[in-house]
Order: C-alpha cells, then structure tokens, then sequence
C-alpha cells in the first residue's frame, strides 16, 4: 500500500508556498507542481490534466506511461482524470485489471502497467478546471491515510495553479497592451507623414494606409512601420 504519500506531507506543502511567480513561465511551475508530487511518492507516476472550454489536454507529466494513459482517456473521452475534472470529485481505481468503468480504459491502463489509480479534482479558476492523475504501479496502491493525504497536496496545488494562471494571464494582457500601443503609435506616425505629404485630413490619411495594406496583403501596422522608417531614412540622407 502506498500509504506515504506524500512521504513528508509538510515539508512537500512548504515548497508548493515557495513556488515564486514571475520566476518561471506557467508551464515551468505546472511540471514543478508535478515533478513535486512525484518525487514524493514511490512507485507511481504523475500528471496534471487541463480541462478549458471542453478541451482536454495533460499540463504536465512525469512519466511517458502516464502521458500515455492520459491521451487514451481524451480519445476515448471517458476516464478517471476526465471524471474527476469534470465532476469534481476524487476517483479511485484500486485494481485496473478487473475495473469495468469507462469502456476498456482501465484494462488499457493495466497492459501499460499502471495497477490502481487515484486522480484528484483540482478547481483552478472559474474556466479552468484541472485533475492530479497518480498512476500506482501495483493493485490497491492508495490506502484511506494516502488519499486524504493526496487530497491535502492536490488541494494546495490548485491554489498555486490559479495564481499562477492568473499572474501568466495579466503578463500577457499587459504585454498586448504594450504591443497595441506600440503598433498605435507608429499608425500615427505614418497618418502624419501623409497627411504632410498630401496635405489632408487624418480620416483621409488612414483611409490611405488601410488601402495599401489590402492592396499588398500586409498588415497595416506592418506598412505604417515601412513607411516611418523609409521616411525616417530619407531625412538622414537629405542631410
């Protein structure tokens, strides 16, 4: 029975709150989360199933079985890791050689040596639903202790997994933004050396720029850029 789990319960929670944001990008604390979780147990393997908008896919993992095992549960669009992210809830699968549960998955999971399984809800954000996937490599590997145990991990987890999707969602707002200014500056660069040029309004200065970018399949910020920067050359060289 894999009843230590996790073997050092406090010291595994004390590093989950030492996961620092802005140290690594999203998907390097979803495989720390992981790898975490698997250095603390023995003889299984771990994943972390994503569940958004319908579409389900394995964050991370540490081993290539329990990748496997994921996978054939996405196709098959049944499975233990799929239940408890949809529904939840905590799953159990003490022996996967004589489960009967989601088609023929659990036989599927006992040919690639995965003898129980234990997958875990993880609510990470009000779209984001997410599941801790603890492959056993024997019959009946998670006792009553280990799963309260795994619960208590997978429950800190998710906290850590919603800061931190949070935190990856304001840096790349802020970064759009930033881009969004950038690309609205140059546009109205360029409206101001047609407008010099040609001696127009600014509605009629855009309205130039957009033709060109349909006419030439290019991106207006793409020609507003060229033409700030063929400006900006001729007015070195005129010197």
């Amino acid at each position: 029975m894999m009843s230590q789990y996790p073997s050092q319960p406090e010291r595994v929670l004390g590093q989950l709150s030492l996961i620092k944001l802005g140290e690594t990008d999203l998907g390097g604390i979803l495989h720390h989360v992981t790898h975490l979780a698997g250095q603390s147990l023995v003889g299984a393997d771990v994943s972390i199933t994503i569940v958004s908008a319908g579409h389900c896919y394995t964050a991370a993992f540490t081993s290539d079985m329990a990748l496997r095992l994921d996978e054939l549960q996405y196709q098959g669009n049944v499975g233990p890791c799929l239940q408890a992210a949809v529904e939840q809830s905590t799953v159990l699968v003490r022996d996967t050689a004589h489960d009967t549960r989601w088609n023929r998955w659990p036989a599927q999971a006992a040919a690639a040596g995965a003898g129980s399984v234990l997958s875990i809800s993880m609510p990470i954000l009000d779209d984001l639903d997410g599941a801790l996937n603890i492959y056993g490599r024997t019959t009946d590997a998670f006792d009553g202790d280990a799963v309260l145990a795994a619960g208590a991990f997978a429950e800190h987890a998710a906290v850590t997994l919603a800061n931190a999707h949070l935190y990856d969602r304001t840096v790349n707002l802020a970064r759009q933004m930033q881009t969004a200014m950038e690309h609205r500056a140059v546009i109205e660069q360029a409206k101001g050396i047609i407008i010099a040029e040609r001696r127009c309004a600014p509605d009629e200065a855009f309205a130039a720029l957009t033709k060109i970018s349909q006419d030439s399949n290019r991106k207006l910020r793409d020609i507003a850029a060229a033409l700030v920067a063929r400006t900006s050359t001729g007015q070195r060289d005129s010197r």
